[in-house]
């Protein structure tokens, strides 16, 4: 794995479904596509944190050695502006605490806003065919009296 190899949060925002699924876990970019049906915890928990820093949730879970070991598999790089210490790895020998991450500020990348038809189709067409049907079985009542 190339060291230099460095993405941005916009870079890996973008990276996560199932065809294609990336997550940083401590400043390093994985690519977990390949390994989403071999998740013994399902592929659903790692789809959710695709796309963004997972530390919280990878350190929360308490993951062992060899699942450590494995993740090393699936680097394809490190994330811009973090600085991994020569000294950190991401397996750790003992059972002490492991490292805790440097909390990172990111951007928000929120999602286009619904253009205004939509909202008029969504509310206001279902509330007028509502109103017609009410209309006609008043008009069809008030005929047969």
């Amino acid at each position: 794995m190339d060291k230099e190899k460095t993405f941005t949060l916009s870079r890996v925002a973008p990276h996560k479904s199932k065809q294609d699924c990336w997550i940083i876990i401590n400043g390093r970019v994985f690519d977990v596509t390949k390994f989403l049906e071999e998740h013994p915890g399902g592929e659903e928990v790692l789809i959710e944190s695709a796309g963004k820093d997972a530390t919280k949730e990878f350190e929360y879970i308490g993951h062992s050695k060899a699942a450590k070991n494995l993740l090393l598999k699936y680097q394809i790089g490190y994330l811009q502006g973090y600085k991994i210490p020569d000294d950190d790895n991401l397996v750790t020998d003992s059972f002490e605490e492991p490292i805790k991450a440097k909390e990172m500020e990111a951007f928000v990348i929120k999602e286009d806003p619904k253009p205004m038809y939509l909202i008029f189709v969504e509310y206001f067409v279902p509330f007028l065919a509502a109103a017609f049907y009410l209309y006609y079985r008043y008009l069809t009542g008030a005929l047969q009296l």
